[in-house]
Protein backbone atom coordinates (compact mmCIF):
# COMPACT_ATOMS: atom_id res chain seq x y z
CA UNK A 1 0.00 0.00 0.00
CA UNK A 2 0.93 3.19 -0.90
CA UNK A 3 0.37 4.88 2.70
CA UNK A 4 0.14 8.83 2.73
CA UNK A 5 0.73 10.98 5.86
CA UNK A 6 -0.29 13.82 7.09
CA UNK A 7 2.14 15.43 10.14
CA UNK A 8 0.26 17.05 13.17
CA UNK A 9 0.87 20.36 13.08
CA UNK A 10 -0.32 21.14 16.52
CA UNK A 11 1.63 18.11 18.45
CA UNK A 12 -0.26 17.22 22.04
CA UNK A 13 1.91 17.08 25.32
CA UNK A 14 3.56 13.77 26.12
CA UNK A 15 3.34 11.95 29.49
CA UNK A 16 6.19 13.50 31.62
CA UNK A 17 5.74 10.07 34.41
CA UNK A 18 5.71 6.86 33.20
CA UNK A 19 4.73 5.73 36.22
CA UNK A 20 1.42 7.66 36.27
CA UNK A 21 0.07 6.08 33.19
CA UNK A 22 -3.30 4.58 33.27
CA UNK A 23 -4.49 2.58 30.68
CA UNK A 24 -6.64 3.78 27.80
CA UNK A 25 -6.38 7.25 28.60
CA UNK A 26 -3.84 9.35 26.58
CA UNK A 27 -3.50 9.01 23.01
CA UNK A 28 -1.16 9.93 20.59
CA UNK A 29 -1.12 12.97 17.65
CA UNK A 30 -1.92 10.93 14.71
CA UNK A 31 -4.06 8.14 13.66
CA UNK A 32 -4.72 5.15 10.30
CA UNK A 33 -7.55 5.87 8.26
CA UNK A 34 -8.76 3.65 5.73
CA UNK A 35 -11.94 3.67 3.64
CA UNK A 36 -13.56 0.57 1.77
CA UNK A 37 -16.74 0.26 -0.61
CA UNK A 38 -18.06 -2.76 -3.26
CA UNK A 39 -16.73 -0.85 -6.10
CA UNK A 40 -12.99 0.31 -4.54
CA UNK A 41 -12.08 -2.51 -2.31
CA UNK A 42 -9.84 -0.95 0.19
CA UNK A 43 -8.58 2.34 -0.68
CA UNK A 44 -7.27 6.04 0.42
CA UNK A 45 -5.00 4.57 2.93
CA UNK A 46 -3.94 7.79 5.26
CA UNK A 47 -1.98 8.47 8.63
CA UNK A 48 -3.65 11.85 9.56
CA UNK A 49 -3.35 14.09 13.01
CA UNK A 50 -5.37 12.43 16.09
CA UNK A 51 -9.14 13.60 15.25
CA UNK A 52 -12.87 12.88 15.49
CA UNK A 53 -15.09 10.64 13.00
CA UNK A 54 -17.94 11.65 11.08
CA UNK A 55 -20.70 8.56 11.06
CA UNK A 56 -24.48 9.19 9.09
CA UNK A 57 -26.78 8.59 11.82
CA UNK A 58 -27.91 5.25 10.21
CA UNK A 59 -24.54 3.91 10.24
CA UNK A 60 -24.55 -0.22 10.44
CA UNK A 61 -22.16 -0.20 13.49
CA UNK A 62 -24.54 2.67 15.63
CA UNK A 63 -27.55 0.22 15.21
CA UNK A 64 -26.51 -3.30 14.01
CA UNK A 65 -23.29 -3.78 15.73
CA UNK A 66 -21.16 -4.18 12.92
CA UNK A 67 -17.56 -3.53 14.76
CA UNK A 68 -14.61 -5.67 15.50
CA UNK A 69 -11.40 -4.72 16.94
CA UNK A 70 -8.02 -5.65 18.19
CA UNK A 71 -5.38 -4.69 20.62
CA UNK A 72 -1.59 -5.00 20.43
CA UNK A 73 1.49 -3.00 21.92
CA UNK A 74 4.72 -1.91 20.72
CA UNK A 75 7.26 -2.19 23.46
CA UNK A 76 10.26 0.02 23.46
CA UNK A 77 13.17 -2.42 24.61
CA UNK A 78 16.20 -1.82 27.26
CA UNK A 79 18.02 -1.35 24.09
CA UNK A 80 15.53 1.25 22.87
CA UNK A 81 14.14 -0.54 19.90
CA UNK A 82 10.80 -1.06 19.37
CA UNK A 83 9.23 -3.95 18.98
CA UNK A 84 5.64 -5.22 18.65
CA UNK A 85 4.31 -8.75 19.70
CA UNK A 86 3.16 -11.47 16.98
CA UNK A 87 1.36 -8.68 15.25
CA UNK A 88 0.50 -11.27 12.51
CA UNK A 89 -1.51 -12.99 14.87
CA UNK A 90 -3.73 -10.22 15.64
CA UNK A 91 -3.91 -9.58 12.01
CA UNK A 92 -5.85 -12.90 11.50
CA UNK A 93 -7.46 -12.75 14.37
CA UNK A 94 -9.14 -9.42 12.67
CA UNK A 95 -9.84 -11.06 9.69
CA UNK A 96 -11.80 -14.14 11.13
CA UNK A 97 -13.58 -11.37 13.32
CA UNK A 98 -14.60 -9.61 10.65
CA UNK A 99 -15.69 -13.17 8.72
CA UNK A 100 -17.78 -14.00 11.71
CA UNK A 101 -19.64 -10.50 11.17
CA UNK A 102 -19.93 -10.44 7.53
CA UNK A 103 -17.30 -7.78 6.77
CA UNK A 104 -14.82 -7.85 4.05
CA UNK A 105 -10.91 -8.98 5.55
CA UNK A 106 -7.63 -6.95 4.88
CA UNK A 107 -4.92 -8.98 4.07
CA UNK A 108 -2.39 -9.93 6.75
CA UNK A 109 0.68 -8.29 5.04
CA UNK A 110 -1.23 -4.99 4.54
CA UNK A 111 -2.36 -5.23 8.35
CA UNK A 112 1.41 -5.50 9.74
CA UNK A 113 2.32 -2.65 7.11
CA UNK A 114 -0.05 -0.35 8.71
CA UNK A 115 0.96 -1.34 11.95
CA UNK A 116 4.37 -0.44 11.74
CA UNK A 117 3.45 2.33 10.14
CA UNK A 118 1.64 3.71 12.57
CA UNK A 119 3.92 2.54 15.19
CA UNK A 120 6.89 4.14 14.01
CA UNK A 121 5.07 7.57 13.61
CA UNK A 122 4.11 7.17 16.85
CA UNK A 123 7.51 6.00 18.20
CA UNK A 124 7.98 8.94 20.23
CA UNK A 125 4.66 8.32 22.66
CA UNK A 126 6.41 5.12 23.43
CA UNK A 127 6.96 4.86 27.00
CA UNK A 128 10.32 3.00 28.36
CA UNK A 129 9.66 1.70 31.87
CA UNK A 130 9.05 -1.92 31.90
CA UNK A 131 5.16 -2.46 32.02
CA UNK A 132 4.16 0.23 29.74
CA UNK A 133 3.71 0.31 25.98
CA UNK A 134 2.26 2.09 23.22
CA UNK A 135 -1.47 0.24 22.76
CA UNK A 136 -2.41 0.01 18.96
CA UNK A 137 -6.17 -0.22 19.13
CA UNK A 138 -6.89 -1.53 15.17
CA UNK A 139 -11.08 -0.94 14.70
CA UNK A 140 -13.14 -1.76 11.82
CA UNK A 141 -16.84 0.05 11.56
CA UNK A 142 -20.10 -0.34 9.26
CA UNK A 143 -20.62 2.95 7.91
CA UNK A 144 -23.45 2.38 5.55
CA UNK A 145 -26.37 4.81 5.24
CA UNK A 146 -29.23 2.37 5.67
CA UNK A 147 -31.57 1.28 8.33
CA UNK A 148 -32.25 -2.30 7.37
CA UNK A 149 -30.30 -5.60 9.17
CA UNK A 150 -28.25 -6.59 6.27
CA UNK A 151 -24.38 -6.03 5.79
CA UNK A 152 -22.60 -2.66 5.29
CA UNK A 153 -22.19 -1.74 1.79
CA UNK A 154 -18.96 0.14 3.59
CA UNK A 155 -16.40 0.04 6.00
CA UNK A 156 -14.66 2.24 7.67
CA UNK A 157 -10.67 0.57 8.83
CA UNK A 158 -8.87 3.13 11.37
CA UNK A 159 -6.14 3.01 14.20
CA UNK A 160 -5.85 4.90 17.25
CA UNK A 161 -2.50 4.53 19.79
CA UNK A 162 -2.25 5.48 22.93
CA UNK A 163 0.79 5.55 26.02
CA UNK A 164 -0.31 2.69 28.27
CA UNK A 165 0.90 1.25 32.07
CA UNK A 166 -0.42 -1.58 33.54
CA UNK A 167 -4.29 -2.76 32.96
CA UNK A 168 -4.25 -3.25 36.68
CA UNK A 169 -3.73 -0.65 39.39
CA UNK A 170 -1.97 -3.29 41.08
CA UNK A 171 0.44 -4.55 38.27
CA UNK A 172 0.94 -8.10 39.33
CA UNK A 173 -0.77 -8.39 42.76
CA UNK A 174 -3.16 -11.26 42.46
CA UNK A 175 -6.70 -9.99 41.79
CA UNK A 176 -10.59 -11.37 43.13
CA UNK A 177 -12.73 -12.71 40.48
CA UNK A 178 -16.25 -13.41 41.08
CA UNK A 179 -17.59 -16.52 39.10
CA UNK A 180 -20.53 -15.60 37.28
CA UNK A 181 -23.88 -17.72 37.56
CA UNK A 182 -26.61 -15.33 36.69
CA UNK A 183 -26.02 -13.41 33.20
CA UNK A 184 -24.24 -15.39 30.05
CA UNK A 185 -21.69 -13.45 28.15
CA UNK A 186 -21.58 -15.48 24.82
CA UNK A 187 -22.64 -19.37 23.38
CA UNK A 188 -21.44 -21.48 21.14
CA UNK A 189 -22.33 -20.35 17.79
CA UNK A 190 -22.43 -17.13 18.45
CA UNK A 191 -20.34 -14.19 18.58
CA UNK A 192 -17.47 -15.06 21.68
CA UNK A 193 -15.20 -16.31 19.22
CA UNK A 194 -15.16 -12.99 17.23
CA UNK A 195 -13.42 -9.73 19.05
CA UNK A 196 -16.34 -7.39 18.75
CA UNK A 197 -18.18 -4.92 20.87
CA UNK A 198 -21.21 -6.80 21.46
CA UNK A 199 -19.15 -9.50 23.73
CA UNK A 200 -18.01 -6.52 26.21
CA UNK A 201 -21.55 -4.94 26.18
CA UNK A 202 -22.92 -8.07 27.39
CA UNK A 203 -20.13 -8.34 30.33
CA UNK A 204 -21.09 -4.72 31.77
CA UNK A 205 -24.10 -5.55 33.83
CA UNK A 206 -21.87 -8.55 35.63
CA UNK A 207 -18.93 -6.78 35.72
CA UNK A 208 -20.18 -3.25 37.37
CA UNK A 209 -22.00 -5.31 40.03
CA UNK A 210 -19.12 -7.05 40.62
CA UNK A 211 -17.32 -4.10 40.63
CA UNK A 212 -19.45 -2.95 43.35
CA UNK A 213 -18.88 -5.95 45.48
CA UNK A 214 -14.95 -5.43 45.16
CA UNK A 215 -14.33 -7.87 42.82
CA UNK A 216 -11.74 -6.88 40.33
CA UNK A 217 -13.02 -8.90 37.29
CA UNK A 218 -15.77 -11.74 36.27
CA UNK A 219 -15.13 -15.64 35.28
CA UNK A 220 -17.68 -16.51 32.41
CA UNK A 221 -19.37 -19.88 32.81
CA UNK A 222 -20.97 -21.38 29.39
CA UNK A 223 -24.50 -20.37 28.59
CA UNK A 224 -25.96 -23.38 28.24
CA UNK A 225 -25.64 -25.51 31.11
CA UNK A 226 -23.76 -23.01 33.35
CA UNK A 227 -21.04 -25.26 34.59
CA UNK A 228 -17.76 -24.99 32.08
CA UNK A 229 -15.51 -22.53 32.97
CA UNK A 230 -15.01 -19.92 29.69
CA UNK A 231 -12.92 -17.03 30.06
CA UNK A 232 -12.67 -13.44 32.38
CA UNK A 233 -14.19 -10.30 31.14
CA UNK A 234 -10.39 -9.03 29.78
CA UNK A 235 -8.48 -12.17 29.74
CA UNK A 236 -8.56 -15.83 28.95
CA UNK A 237 -7.93 -18.27 32.39
CA UNK A 238 -5.29 -20.78 33.00
CA UNK A 239 -5.30 -23.17 36.22
CA UNK A 240 -2.52 -25.06 37.39
CA UNK A 241 -4.02 -28.16 39.35
CA UNK A 242 -2.32 -31.53 40.19
CA UNK A 243 1.20 -29.70 38.59
CA UNK A 244 -0.55 -29.40 35.19
CA UNK A 245 -1.73 -26.58 33.21
CA UNK A 246 -5.38 -26.54 32.57
CA UNK A 247 -7.26 -24.26 30.58
CA UNK A 248 -10.97 -24.20 28.70
CA UNK A 249 -10.53 -25.36 24.99
CA UNK A 250 -11.74 -23.08 22.46
CA UNK A 251 -15.06 -24.97 21.86
CA UNK A 252 -16.67 -21.23 19.90
CA UNK A 253 -17.65 -18.90 22.43
CA UNK A 254 -13.97 -18.36 23.69
CA UNK A 255 -11.60 -15.59 22.26
CA UNK A 256 -8.32 -17.25 21.31
CA UNK A 257 -6.12 -15.46 23.09
CA UNK A 258 -2.64 -14.69 21.49
CA UNK A 259 -0.79 -14.65 24.84
CA UNK A 260 -3.01 -17.47 25.31
CA UNK A 261 -1.47 -19.28 22.73
CA UNK A 262 2.06 -17.98 23.82
CA UNK A 263 1.57 -19.12 27.76
CA UNK A 264 0.46 -22.77 25.87
CA UNK A 265 3.55 -22.88 23.47
CA UNK A 266 6.38 -21.79 26.32
CA UNK A 267 4.50 -24.19 28.65
CA UNK A 268 5.53 -27.06 26.40
CA UNK A 269 8.23 -25.80 25.70
CA UNK A 270 8.99 -26.15 29.50
CA UNK A 271 8.03 -30.08 29.70
CA UNK A 272 4.94 -28.90 31.76
CA UNK A 273 1.96 -31.03 30.68
CA UNK A 274 -1.02 -28.76 28.83
CA UNK A 275 -4.16 -29.48 29.08
CA UNK A 276 -6.84 -27.61 27.03
CA UNK A 277 -10.68 -29.37 27.45
CA UNK A 278 -13.86 -28.34 29.39
CA UNK A 279 -13.21 -27.27 32.65
CA UNK A 280 -15.86 -27.60 35.44
CA UNK A 281 -16.39 -24.78 37.94
CA UNK A 282 -17.01 -27.56 40.50
CA UNK A 283 -14.21 -29.26 39.44
CA UNK A 284 -11.95 -26.23 40.24
CA UNK A 285 -13.42 -24.93 43.64
CA UNK A 286 -12.93 -28.89 44.76
CA UNK A 287 -9.12 -28.47 43.57
CA UNK A 288 -8.87 -25.29 45.80
CA UNK A 289 -10.68 -27.01 48.72
CA UNK A 290 -8.22 -30.06 48.45
CA UNK A 291 -5.04 -27.62 47.95
CA UNK A 292 -4.63 -29.09 44.37
CA UNK A 293 -5.38 -25.37 42.69
CA UNK A 294 -1.75 -24.62 42.88
CA UNK A 295 -2.21 -21.35 40.84
CA UNK A 296 -4.44 -19.61 38.65
CA UNK A 297 -3.67 -16.58 36.01
CA UNK A 298 -5.32 -14.65 33.60
CA UNK A 299 -3.84 -14.09 30.29
CA UNK A 300 -4.37 -11.40 27.72
CA UNK A 301 -2.40 -8.41 25.24
CA UNK A 302 -3.89 -5.69 27.77
CA UNK A 303 -1.93 -7.12 31.33
CA UNK A 304 -0.29 -10.18 29.84
CA UNK A 305 -0.34 -12.14 33.21
CA UNK A 306 -2.70 -11.37 36.08
CA UNK A 307 -2.71 -13.65 39.02
CA UNK A 308 -5.77 -14.98 40.70
CA UNK A 309 -5.87 -14.20 44.68
CA UNK A 310 -9.49 -15.98 44.83
CA UNK A 311 -12.64 -17.08 43.21
CA UNK A 312 -16.09 -16.58 44.53
CA UNK A 313 -18.55 -18.44 43.58
CA UNK A 314 -22.35 -19.18 45.08
CA UNK A 315 -20.80 -17.65 47.99
CA UNK A 316 -17.64 -19.90 48.87
CA UNK A 317 -14.67 -18.15 48.29
CA UNK A 318 -11.32 -20.24 47.40
CA UNK A 319 -8.36 -18.41 48.30
CA UNK A 320 -5.02 -19.41 45.91
CA UNK A 321 -1.92 -19.48 46.59
CA UNK A 322 -1.79 -17.11 49.73
CA UNK A 323 -3.07 -14.37 47.15
CA UNK A 324 0.29 -14.14 45.91
CA UNK A 325 1.84 -14.83 42.66
CA UNK A 326 2.35 -18.20 41.52
CA UNK A 327 5.98 -19.36 40.31
CA UNK A 328 4.59 -20.53 36.71
CA UNK A 329 2.41 -17.44 36.40
CA UNK A 330 5.62 -15.68 37.40
CA UNK A 331 7.90 -17.40 34.65
CA UNK A 332 5.53 -17.11 31.56
CA UNK A 333 5.40 -13.35 32.77
CA UNK A 334 9.06 -13.21 32.89
CA UNK A 335 9.52 -14.90 29.85
CA UNK A 336 7.08 -12.92 27.92
CA UNK A 337 8.06 -9.49 28.86
CA UNK A 338 11.41 -10.31 28.78
CA UNK A 339 11.11 -10.95 24.22
CA UNK A 340 8.61 -8.20 23.83
CA UNK A 341 11.53 -5.26 25.93
CA UNK A 342 14.73 -7.26 24.29
CA UNK A 343 15.64 -8.53 27.66
CA UNK A 344 15.35 -12.49 26.89
CA UNK A 345 16.30 -14.18 23.32
CA UNK A 346 13.15 -14.44 21.37
CA UNK A 347 13.82 -18.38 20.21
CA UNK A 348 10.68 -18.31 18.74
CA UNK A 349 10.56 -15.43 16.16
CA UNK A 350 7.33 -13.75 17.69
CA UNK A 351 8.72 -10.17 18.13
CA UNK A 352 9.03 -7.99 15.12
CA UNK A 353 11.23 -4.89 15.44
CA UNK A 354 10.60 -2.06 13.74
CA UNK A 355 13.75 0.09 11.83
CA UNK A 356 14.73 2.84 13.42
Amino acid sequence: MNISVETSRLPMPKPEDDSKLGFGKVFTDHMFLMDYDAAENWHDPRIVPFQGITLHPAATALHYGQEIFEGMKAYRGVDGKLRLFRPDENAKRLNASAERLCMPTIPVEDQLQVYRAIADMEREWAPSRIGTALYLRPTMIGTGQEIGVHPSSRYLFFVICCSVGSYFKGGLTPVDIYVEDKYVRAVRGGLGVAKTGGNYAASLKASHEASSSGYAQVLWLDGVERRYIEEVGAMNIMFIIDGKLVTPELSGSILPGITRKSVIELARDMGLTVEERKVDIDEVMQAGRDGRLTEAFGTGTAAVISPVGSLLYKGEEVVINNRAIGSFAQQFYDEIVGMQFGKVADKHGWTVELQQ
